[in-house]
């Protein structure tokens, strides 16, 4: 009887475009042919225009097949793909592949590669290594050496990683948290759900080398209801670690205690911001607290609490297994380390490209995306989410960096880049996050909760063609009330897709575009 190894990804994005049925089709195909075959679950590579791609072991290496559909199955097998044999589906050596070639995957080196659910295959590709590395050092060496690699939090706000756990290091208290931001709700990002999905114990060991370093027992993993694929493989992932002793009373033999739960999102976009997320683990309506006091020193259950978003905690194991250095040589600037830009959209290469920070918007949209789906001239590109700004081409030369975009009126935020075509109406772009915010806030400050249903008002009287001029007037001193007195970044960010529609776009408000 024959052997064979097939890689097949079941991540959501993957599982969405078909592969749990081409699954199914190749084990029919095998068995008919007597074939015995290994299949390996993984998560995707994120070429997801590729997807699902397919990936066979052969004595040249790992040759990958896509997108291969359930009709392509019985053509493949037949033409030698378990022997790597040629086929206008087949991709070759995925790593060849320019897309992934052109990456510096550091957090995302085990995506697409590893069995997800092995926790063999997780340590024999260089797994647990960054946490044997934190404990020979101890806390206070394992803190600085995350500081002095300029990981900064890649959930949106930039904040230094290492300063959050010192903060909580130095804070006295006899229980302290560690909290994974895991609501991922950006438009266009899936940077998280990958990671989750297709390499858990990354996360796992990022979250346990945080808790040893500063004093925490326990650490939450809060997941957006949305990803129940997320949810399942996480929890598994979680209970193979506590078996295999990884977590528990004596963590990775450590002699300190950590361990992991995780906590169900219920759909708010809102708990994504870290206050109202410490309020919805705690069985509570998510609403934003008043800073100070910072979570740092009373955090989830009033207890100092370290968060971080699911990149953040991930990248970390690498960091303390090749060093800081090693870390700060990608980037620019304030920006260190790699960033997964996540293209969506109306973009002919849709997937995740992890890079240094400092490629211009132009190069990650024509050059690494392939410009538009559609092949219509691109003509806006929204980076951070709903809650990003706008840009258009003449500000594709902006270096993907965080103080790069500030400079422009922009965001990073998650890197989420969601590209638009010449038939994009901007003021309907520029509406719809105005609606959004007003469905979404948590209705605790004045500026958020009514001024975004204000603001739906007057953009609606500005496409109706009433009073333009005025109304374009009002809605940019209500978005600078929006931006500097709303609590939380909801209301606060608001105004970087609004204004930067009206400033870049004014034509499709019906005003008259000014002479720069």
């Amino acid at each position: 009887m024959s052997q064979a190894k097939l890689y097949i990804p079941r991540d959501a994005g993957a599982l969405g475009l078909g592969s749990s049925d081409v699954e199914m089709a190749m084990i029919a195909a095998l068995k008919k042919r007597n074939i015995d075959a290994d299949f390996v679950h993984t998560g995707s590579r994120g070429l997801y225009w590729l997807e699902p791609m397919i990936e066979v072991a052969t004595p040249q290496g790992r040759i990958a097949y896509g997108p291969v559909t359930v009709d392509d199955v019985e053509e493949l097998v037949a033409a030698g793909m378990l022997d790597g044999k040629p086929h206008r589906l087949r991709l070759g050596k995925p790593e060849e592949l320019p897309f992934l070639k052109h990456q510096s995957r550091l957090t995302f080196a085990r995506c697409g590669i590893v069995d997800r659910n092995s926790l063999d295959d997780y340590r024999a590709h260089s797994g647990w290594v960054g946490l044997e590395k934190a404990l020979s050092l101890g806390p206070a060496a394992t803190v600085d050496l995350v500081t002095k690699s300029g990981l900064r939090g890649r959930g949106g706000a930039g904040f230094p990683t290492g300063i959050k756990w010192k903060t909580v290091l130095d804070t006295p208290g006899a229980q302290k948290y560690i909290v994974c931001n895991a609501d991922e709700g950006d438009s266009g990002t899936y940077a998280d759900r990958m990671i989750m999905e297709g390499d858990p114990f990354t996360l796992i060991e990022g979250m346990t080398i945080a808790g040893v370093s500063v004093g925490a027992t326990k650490g939450f993993i809060y997941i957006r209801s949305e990803y129940p694929h997320s949810i399942y493989v996480m929890q598994r992932a979680i209970d193979r670690a506590r078996k295999a002793g990884v977590l528990g009373a004596d963590a990775f033999g450590s002699g300190k205690a950590f361990d992991l739960d995780i906590r169900e999102g219920a759909g708010a976009y809102v708990c994504g911001e870290e206050t109202s997320m410490l309020d919805s683990i705690e069985g509570k309506r998510g609403q934003v607290r008043a800073k100070p006091p910072l979570p740092a020193h009373k955090g989830l259950f009033g207890k100092p609490t370290v968060i971080n978003n699911v990149i953040s905690l991930a990248s970390v194991p690498w960091i303390l297994a090749n060093g800081a250095e090693a870390y700060m040589n990608f980037g620019m600037g304030r920006s260190r380390g790699t960033m997964p830009i996540q293209l969506a959209g109306n973009v002919r290469y849709r997937g995740l490209f992890e890079t240094g920070f400092g490629l211009t918007l132009g190069e990650i949209v024509d050059d690494i995306g392939g410009g538009t789906a559609s092949g219509r001239p691109v003509r806006a590109v929204q980076v951070g989410g709903p809650l990003g700004a706008y840009f258009p081409r003449n500000l594709f030369d902006t270096p993907f960096d965080i103080e790069a975009f500030t400079a422009k009126g922009g965001l990073i935020g998650h890197g989420g880049v969601v590209v638009f075509d010449d038939t994009v109406d901007m003021a309907k772009m520029a509406r719809f996050a105005m609606e959004f915010c007003s469905i979404e806030s948590c209705g605790k400050c004045t500026p958020c909760r009514i001024g975004s249903v204000r603001g739906v008002e007057t953009i609606d009287k500005i496409i109706k063609g009433e009073r333009r001029e005025a109304n374009a007037a009002l809605l940019a001193d209500l978005c600078d009330t929006m931006k500097f007195g709303s609590l939380c970044a909801l209301g606060g960010f608001v105004p970087y897709p609004v204004m930067s529609a009206l400033t870049h776009f004014p034509e499709d408000f019906g005003l008259v575009r000014k002479a720069a």
